[in-house]
């Protein structure tokens, strides 16, 4: 009976044991499988981090893919005669060459099998002494007669689709009609011809073997009364050129007159009046004893680009000067060529053009860039007619023995350089080199500014400014609440400023720039008035706090100090609004803003630093404000208990203890609310005024990298330059945030095994 009751004693004793032996076993499981999740959702962090990274790196690659190009065909040139002018159409298939016998070759680019020849109707007896061009995309060319005529000629191209196949049919038509036109009277052949042509108006210039200018000018003026339409031609002339004109060009907008000789000297003249052109200036193109072996305008029609025989080419474009005047000023030049300048050609919506030399080679250039994109050895003699595609993807070359060299180009971003993106760019008709961000405009002749430098310098603008005003007074308010004020009053005041991390960034922004950028302007005095006010204000009540009876005093709990600060910190605030425009009265005349102008040479713009550091303070306060207050509330109490107990003051404690033991979490949270500054996207884009401009004033506004993006990535062509650009801003943006992360994480864990021994 005994050794029953033992047995089933022992059975009963073996029960809990083992449900304590499956309890251990499925607590290490379920901690296995929770850290196994856990490791996983860190790792898939980091995977989606990298991700993005190369995201990013994919599509902003094809900007760093230098151009290419490669030969298609080689043949001998169609058709009869010398070729003074080459071009092709948009789908680089079909290709014009008109020559000096008066035909118009037109031929498939790919093999050279005619297409069409038409023979111009020039009178007999009469040759082509010259040609002129206008800008390519308008395809109008002049042919300059032996007898002071002019023939105007447009090769055009009818696209068809029979049976879905693409059909393009060569046309040859005549703007201003078959007959030609007399540009210089008396029977001097035109050995220089420059046109410009548009629906309205086609002016003409050319140059006689007597050293005379010859302008003339045709418009077209319709019936008042039915659809006649009627042309008026304008003539003007002028005697005493530049001796030996060899080049003469005309701006799109026919205001501007150009003429040129061989040895670089170079007049500017004004022909808003056609009938009477007004000498500008003369300037010397080349440098002593340099040839001037080509001229012509980049697209647009603002840069002049001078080839000489040295190989150079150098960009002109006009300038006001300090009496306000506009002057042909040498912008850059390209000296990445040894031989003389042969053919010259721009391309029709870039800032691009080809140059091809005596010596055989051909070169890409981007003038904005600054930038050699490509360059190859052609042939082994001189290039004598060089032709690019509209689309800029294939080049037409035509060298010295009259073979056609066709090859297509790869030249995707031309626009993107290191100077370009970060350095100082002197962009056409501005007065100086500058930090430019302006990517689109309602104009193709428009040129790109692609500088990110606004936009980081925006960027590293608002972020200061938020986190001058968002550090002190979160790092300080978490101190205060962490160490002095009371339990009972902390569970009130730590949630209600981490539920305001929860306030959409897009309402604060909204209110920044509808309601407190407004505000700010009508109490600006007011405003600067609080950064003196307040500091002094406080310091007096905390003295007559300290004045009044100590029973009083002891009223109050320890810690609740901070609540009787609310009401003085509005009183103050209200008194300081209220004395706004009393002292804009009294101090500046009644308008700050005229002040400042007028006596500082300070703008005021109303979305502006000021906000925006109030705006995106007021949101990263809290992020700041919670991690900072964690760390100090959670040091250790012995810590602080042992100072206490030796005789340290609270002050000293939180200084020499506290501070420094929580100085890795304060550090945190600092950089936490810096990377949520610098990535806020719609505080800054709403309370900005979003205007890339680089101005150290806190009354400038900024556009900074997050918010081009947000307003720019909508409207940018897909893999266009501007797309990747704007996908380089993010991966700027990413790199920049991932750097300083890491550079501050390295100080924290410095900081942490420093004073980990406290």
């Amino acid at each position: 009976m005994s050794q029953s009751k033992e047995k089933s004693t022992a059975v009963l004793s073996q029960i809990p044991a083992a449900r304590k032996e499956r309890r251990q076993r499925w607590r290490t499981a379920l901690d296995k499988t929770i850290s196994q999740w856990v490791s996983l959702g860190g790792i898939s962090v980091i995977v989606a981090i990298v991700l993005i990274f190369f995201y990013l790196l994919y599509v902003v690659f094809p900007l760093l893919v230098p151009a290419d190009a490669k030969p298609v065909a080689d043949y001998m040139a169609p058709g009869a005669g010398q070729t003074l002018y080459l071009a092709m159409e948009e789908q680089a298939e079909v290709g014009v060459r008109v020559t000096d016998a008066g035909q118009v070759v037109f031929f498939r680019l790919a093999d050279a099998t005619p297409l069409d020849s038409i023979d111009l109707p020039i009178p007999s007896g009469v040759s082509i002494t010259s040609v002129g061009h206008a800008m390519p995309d308008t395809r109008v060319m002049a042919l300059g007669l032996s007898d002071g005529g002019a023939l105007i000629i447009r090769p055009d191209y009818q696209v068809t689709f029979p049976n879905d196949q693409r059909l393009i049919t060569p046309v040859l038509s005549f703007p201003l009609g078959e007959k030609e036109l007399t540009v210089a009277k008396g029977g001097l052949a035109l050995k220089a011809l420059a046109i410009q042509s548009n629906e309205e108006q086609t002016t003409l210039a050319a140059v006689t073997p007597d050293n005379a200018l010859h302008l003339l000018s045709v418009t077209r003026e319709e019936s008042f009364l039915g659809d006649d339409v009627e042309l008026v031609e304008t003539r003007g002339s002028v005697t005493g050129i530049v001796p030996e004109a060899d080049f003469v060009l005309i701006n799109p907008e026919q205001w501007s007159l150009y003429v040129a000789n061989s040895h670089g000297k170079l007049q500017s003249y004004d022909i808003h009046d056609k009938a009477a052109p007004q000498l500008l200036e003369t300037v010397q193109l080349t440098e002593d004893g340099q040839q001037l072996t080509s001229l012509d305008l980049l697209a647009g029609g603002i840069s002049l680009m001078a080839g000489s025989d040295d190989g150079s080419i150098s960009q002109w474009f006009k300038v006001r000067d300090q009496s306000n005047q506009q002057r042909l000023q040498r912008i850059r030049a390209f000296a990445d060529q040894h031989a003389p300048i042969s053919a010259f050609t721009s391309e029709f919506a870039r800032k691009g053009f080809l140059a091809a030399d005596s010596a055989g080679n051909v070169a890409i250039y981007h003038a904005t860039a600054h930038n050699l994109v490509y360059e190859t050895r052609l042939v082994k003699q001189p290039v004598r007619q060089l032709a690019v595609s509209p689309r800029a993807d294939a080049w037409l070359a035509e060298d010295a023995q009259g073979r056609l060299h066709f090859w297509h180009i790869h030249n995707e971003h031309p626009e993107i350089s290191w100077s370009s993106l970060w350095g100082k760019v002197w962009y056409e008709s501005y007065p100086k080199p500058d930090f430019i961000w302006q990517s689109s405009s309602a104009s193709n002749d428009f040129e790109p500014k692609f500088s990110l430098t606004p936009l980081a310098f925006g960027t590293l603008k608002a972020a200061f400014y938020a986190m001058l005003l968002a550090m002190p007074l979160a790092i300080l308010g978490a101190i205060y609440t962490a160490y002095f004020m009371t339990p009972r009053m902390r569970v009130v005041v730590k949630p209600t400023i981490e539920v305001m991390e929860a306030l959409p960034t897009v309402i604060l922004g909204f209110l920044a720039g509808l309601w407190l950028a407004p505000f700010v302007e009508n109490y600006l005095p007011g405003i600067f008035s609080l950064f003196v006010i307040m500091p002094l204000g406080i310091l007096l009540a905390a003295y007559l706090w300290h004045r009044l009876p100590e029973t009083w005093r002891n009223r109050l709990s320890p810690g609740w100090e901070a609540a009787l600060l609310i009401p003085v910190v509005i009183l103050i605030s209200w008194f300081a609004f209220k004395v706004s425009h009393p002292l804009e009265v009294w101090l500046f005349g009644g308008d700050i803003q005229h002040w400042m102008r007028s006596e500082l040479g300070i703008s005021f713009d109303q979305r502006n630093s000021i906000v925006v550091g109030l705006a995106m303070g007021f949101a990263v306060i809290p992020t700041i404000f919670s991690i900072a207050e964690d760390a100090i509330f959670n040091v250790p109490r012995h810590l602080t208990s042992g100072s206490l107990a030796l005789g340290a003051t609270p002050w000293q404690t939180l200084v020499r203890v506290v501070i420094l033991t929580a100085s890795p979490g304060i550090f945190s949270a600092v950089m936490i609310g810096l990377g949520r500054a610098v990535g806020e996207t719609m505080i800054v884009l709403m309370a900005t005024g979003n205007t890339p401009v680089m101005d150290l004033s806190i009354f400038q506004g900024m556009r900074t990298l997050s918010a081009n993006i947000a307003v720019e990535m909508p409207e940018s062509e897909v893999d266009s330059t501007h797309y990747r650009v704007l996908f380089l801003a993010a991966l700027v943006l990413f790199l920049f945030t991932f750097i300083f992360n890491t550079l501050a994480e390295l100080v924290r864990q410095r900081l942490r095994s420093k004073y980990a021994s406290l």
